[in-house]
């Protein structure tokens, strides 16, 4: 069994250097951990300009790389994929809840969102590709209601969270916060009903509320983006 004390994740502060940062990549890791644990409290370690500020242990451990990374019995981990796929092996049933996905659409459902960001035509697009898929019956849907015309799941491969949703989650509230009144007075249409209902039980969900960086520093980091956004 793996022993949460064992582990170290440590992701990238916010500005104040405590309350987690902006990195949608550390937060989906952190969503992963606090499923199956719920007592999950990950280290925080300044980069950048405040960087003197983080242990130096872990600049040993790690030199050069940036947050997130995963030390386990010694061994350092620097890459985001290989990490969820240690604790997806690691936090493996019975005695942790699976998390992977049954269907491999999910997990690249709403992953050119982010990359559109700019391009208005094409994010509108991308939304309205996750809505559908949102909308559309799962296999496992079909098998219980042949007649099912839309589907009222929770998340993108079920009604359980998935590895899908800690990568996408993150991404899909940077976006939503950036592309806010602040910037353009953009709201995610309410007929997407499938996004809209999505993002509502993701804002509930303790993994992703726990997890979540504060609007201002998202706003913070992103801003040279979001400049581009008022043109």
């Amino acid at each position: 069994a793996l022993e949460l004390k064992k582990i170290e994740d440590t992701h990238e502060a916010s500005d104040d250097g405590e309350s987690v940062g902006n990195c949608p990549f550390c937060q989906r890791l952190f969503m992963i951990l606090l499923h199956p644990h719920h007592s999950f409290s990950p280290p925080c370690v300044l980069s950048g300009p405040l960087a003197v500020r983080a242990p130096e242990v872990l600049k040993n451990l790690a030199p050069g790389s940036q947050p997130p990374f995963l030390i386990f019995g010694g061994e350092v981990r620097t890459d985001t994929n290989k990490i969820e796929e240690f604790l997806e092996e690691a936090l493996a049933p019975p005695q942790y809840p699976k998390l992977c996905c049954r269907y491999k659409e999910s997990n690249g459902a709403g992953d050119d969102i982010f990359h559109v960001l700019l391009l208005e035509k094409k994010f509108l697009k991308s939304l309205m590709k996750l809505d559908q898929y949102l909308l559309t019956p799962l296999l496992h849907e079909l098998d219980q209601n042949p007649d099912v015309p839309q589907s009222s799941r929770h998340y993108l491969d079920g009604n359980s969270l998935s590895l899908a949703d800690c990568n996408l989650m993150p991404k899909l509230n940077i976006v939503k916060v950036i592309r806010s009144r602040k910037y353009c007075d953009f709201e995610i249409p309410v007929a997407l009903t499938g996004l809209t209902r999505y993002l509502t039980k993701a804002y509930q969900q303790d993994e992703f509320r726990y997890t979540r960086p504060k609007d201002s520093g998202i706003l913070l980091a992103y801003h040279s983006v979001a400049k581009y956004l008022n043109k």
